[in-house]
């Protein structure tokens, strides 16, 4: 490529050229090397984009279908929808544009390792914030992380089963979809019964002293930092 290429589309090429692999070689370095190969982008430069290799490309590519969900999010008429048809269309617009279901298997099992689930779990954990970031979501109180929490297992647990889908446009899971999405909205429903809410009031209180990340997404202090109780006079 020409040495005035803005890194950005640096970046996007490698990837681009990375998925052609990734169904044979898996996110791994064979993989890499081959986009590094394929696009012709000097090796020292690559790994300056992608330090740790696939493993970078392999969050590139999650991140990837995050920007496009959010881009579909911001185009969509979002207010003729109940707060459920909101959720449910976002996840399907989110499983919707990672679009390469074997790049995505294989991702998976990637960060199903132990070096890496704890990346996975983050990243899991930042598309369920662009979901509710993008869908206007204001809410900084205890209800940021139960509504991030919550979708992160509807999110995770969805796409688990898309993997093994294969109906006609994916039809049995989105019908999965909406079972999840029920399932959480009757869990709602049981923890406003006032005898539930007397339950959960000692352990709401403590959960209560976290507040929010300070700068929004990607914020150094995410999730969250602990607030303890004011100092007594």
């Amino acid at each position: 490529m020409p040495a005035d290429t803005p890194p950005e589309t640096d970046r996007e090429a490698l990837l681009d050229a990375a998925l052609l692999h990734v169904p044979f070689d898996g996110w791994s370095e064979d993989a890499f090397r081959a986009a590094v190969r394929d696009t012709g982008i000097e090796p020292a430069l690559a790994r300056t984009f992608f330090p740790r290799g696939a493993v970078d490309l392999a969050v590139a590519f999650h991140k990837r279908g995050d920007a496009v969900m959010e881009a579909r999010l911001a185009r969509a008429d979002l207010l003729g929808m109940r707060t459920r048809e909101r959720v449910t269309f976002a996840v399907r617009a989110r499983i919707e544009a990672a679009g390469d279901k074997e790049a995505v298997r294989r991702a998976a099992s990637l960060f199903a390792l132990p070096p890496y689930a704890p990346e996975g779990a983050r990243l899991i954990w930042e598309t369920a914030d662009a979901i509710w970031t993008g869908l206007g979501d204001t809410d900084r109180d205890l209800n940021y992380y139960t509504k991030r929490g919550t979708l992160a297992g509807v999110y995770s647990s969805t796409v688990l089963y898309w993997l093994g889908d294969d109906t006609p446009d994916s039809t049995a899971t989105w019908s999965f979809l909406d079972r999840r999405i029920e399932d959480v909205m009757r869990f709602e429903k049981v923890k406003a019964n006032p005898v539930v809410k007397r339950m959960l009031a000692g352990p709401e209180w403590v959960l209560t002293r976290m507040s929010t990340p300070r700068g929004g997404r990607g914020a150094a202090d995410m999730p969250g930092r602990w607030s303890g109780p004011a100092p007594q006079e």
